[in-house]
């Protein structure tokens, strides 16, 4: 916006930056190897770039010495959005992005970290950090997990991106095991972000996603071996498989952000049935399997928070009240609300789903949030997590009311 680039003079830029890695900073910028098999290319994502570089230059100091528009705030918090306490524990390196945070029973903070190979475990009451080293099972590929999520003994299973692996760190034992794609699927712009560990004690097996070209896998833990489904593969171009979550009976469902779809994969059959948001191009993304088989998931381009009932294969969806908040992720409480939390204002919100009241909490400095966390213990009040993937530090939030 303070650039004073013409109507081509963005392109370069657009093109380049295409090239890093999603856990890429400024201070520790990685580089893919290659694209996805899913992104548009050739002449149509010509067009695209240029599009995007013609419009970049209507809303920067091109030809103007100050913007042709105003610049407009939301509201600050008030009420309920200002009775919270919240938390911030820097970590050491500035380096560190702890993308996900999940707490366990015990009260430690576990977190995957986005741009390095090492497993994060902290605790809040001493405020010590051991950093648990991760193996670099691919050479030159970019570093560093995206995923962290516990099975129901509380270790953590974690995507390990572009080093093309499924991880499981036993809490007890300290033991990391890994399961590497077999070469078929490892390929260079293989990217495995997600596991779906609750419901392995079902048939064994555990869920992935490959975003590399749009797949999902299945991991037989006894024998090693992989499975995948491709369900855009006749015409992959705008598809993009970002989360897969398991429901009970262990069936596999995964969101499509590129669209509006959700996918289910029949953990007997194989059969993949899709289905679509009421909200069009809603870009869902991350998401929770409650214990009730309904899977909550943020929609990123549809700024909502949804809900499917895989029973009744019903949608609900409740558009958050702050403006172009763009939905991450969504975690429920105890008491049945859903939290959410932006990648782009630092709002964390929550909403009852039965009043559709929402509460938005802003973070005290930009915090870039993606996975959340809702501490559920029946005995204990609601408690929020997150990490800042940007700012280098675990957050917690505690409500008031």
């Amino acid at each position: 916006m303070r650039s004073k680039h013409d109507g081509d003079g963005f392109v370069p830029t657009i093109q380049r930056m295409g090239t890093y890695a999603n856990q890429s900073t400024i201070l520790n910028p990685q580089k893919r190897l290659t694209g996805r098999d899913t992104d548009v290319v050739g002449e149509e994502r010509a067009k695209i770039q240029r599009a995007q570089s013609a419009y970049f230059a209507t809303i920067n100091l091109n030809g103007h010495s100050t913007w042709e528009y105003d610049l407009k705030t939301f509201p600050r918090p008030s009420g309920r959005a200002t009775r919270v306490v919240i938390t911030e524990w820097d970590l050491p390196r500035p380096t560190i992005e702890p993308h996900d945070v999940v707490v366990d029973s015990k009260g430690i903070a576990w977190y995957s970290n986005f741009g390095e190979q090492n497993i994060g475990r902290f605790d809040p009451k001493t405020g010590k950090l051991t950093e648990i080293p991760v193996p670099e099972l691919k050479k030159g590929s970019p570093l560093g997990a995206l995923s962290i999520r516990m099975d129901r003994d509380e270790n953590m299973w974690l995507g390990l991106m572009y080093q093309a692996a499924v991880a499981k760190l036993d809490t007890k034992t300290g033991k990391l095991q890994l399961w590497s794609a077999p070469p078929e699927w490892n390929r260079p712009n293989t990217q495995i972000n997600m596991t779906s560990p609750m419901n392995i004690g079902v048939d064994g097996k555990v869920w992935a996603q490959n975003n590399g070209f749009a797949g999902v896998h299945r991991i037989d833990l006894a024998t090693g071996k992989w499975e995948v489904w491709e369900p855009y593969k006749a015409s992959p171009q705008g598809h993009n498989i970002y989360d897969v979550i398991s429901d009970s009976q262990n069936n596999g469902w995964f969101t499509d952000i590129g669209r509006e779809t959700i996918g289910r994969i029949d953990a007997k059959t194989g059969e993949i049935t899709l289905y679509s948001t009421p909200t069009k191009s809603s870009g869902p993304r991350r998401g929770t399997m409650d214990a009730q088989d309904r899977l909550w998931f943020g929609q990123y381009r549809g700024n909502r928070i949804a809900m499917l009932d895989t029973k009744t294969l019903r949608f609900q969806e409740w558009e958050v009240s702050t403006p172009w908040s763009g939905p991450y992720d969504v975690a429920v409480d105890k008491n049945g609300e859903a939290w959410t939390g932006s990648m782009l204002n630092d709002r964390v919100t929550r909403l009852n789903p039965q009043s559709g009241e929402f509460v938005d909490y802003l973070l005290p400095r930009p915090t870039n949030i993606r996975r959340v966390f809702v501490e559920t213990a029946p005995s204990k009040p609601v408690v929020f997590w997150v990490g800042s993937n940007h700012g280098a530090s675990i957050i917690k939030l505690e409500p008031l009311d």
